[in-house]
């Protein structure tokens, strides 16, 4: 199989990303969240729409990672942190790294977190900020692998009526190799 393209997303790219969001949402939180809710979250918050106001936005950079044949397998969204917890200037939001189940074993999560991290750190990020889910323990796995820690605070996440707990994880982050040479 020929490895999957990972580049930024544009606004031409909304559909794929609603469809690739819409998808892992539904296979990863149907087995524990509220059917009529899951589908109405995922209306709203994985429709084109929303994607379209990312992409519009320019304190927001999204990657797509695409197969050869331009089949989108996974994304990444970096937002300006919107969180239950004290944020800095220097915080940004990993806000979505979603990877369709058949390409979550081959190192492409991490290629996207990596673009991401490498966003941050250009744009000057002191800290990256996350949320994951309480019952998703391979995510926290993989974060805990790659510097990310628990910070102890927590967050409701909503699906129509019925909370969920999300913890709230953060990774510092070093100065991109420019932003060092110049202080």
């Amino acid at each position: 199989m020929t490895p999957p393209l990972l580049r930024r997303a544009g606004p031409a790219d909304a559909g794929k990303l609603a469809l690739v969001g819409a998808a892992t949402f539904l296979q990863s939180f149907a087995h524990d969240h509220p059917g009529d809710a899951l589908v109405a979250h995922v209306e709203t918050y994985h429709s084109r729409a929303w994607y379209a106001q990312i992409l519009a936005d320019p304190a927001c950079a999204t990657w797509i990672l695409e197969t050869e044949l331009g089949a989108p397998v996974g994304y990444a969204v970096l937002t300006p942190p919107q969180l239950d917890c004290d944020t800095g200037a220097g915080d940004l939001e990993l806000k979505r790294i979603y990877l369709l189940s058949g390409w979550q074993s081959d190192g492409w999560g991490l290629r996207l977190l990596q673009a991401a991290e490498a966003e941050a750190q250009a744009r000057g990020a002191e800290r990256l900020l996350l949320c994951v889910y309480s019952a998703n323990h391979g995510a926290q796995r993989f974060y805990a692998r790659h510097g990310y820690d628990d910070v102890g605070v927590r967050q409701k996440f909503m699906v129509g009526a019925v909370p969920f707990e999300d913890f709230i994880w953060a990774k510092p982050l070093a100065p991109a190799p420019e932003q060092r040479l110049q202080t």
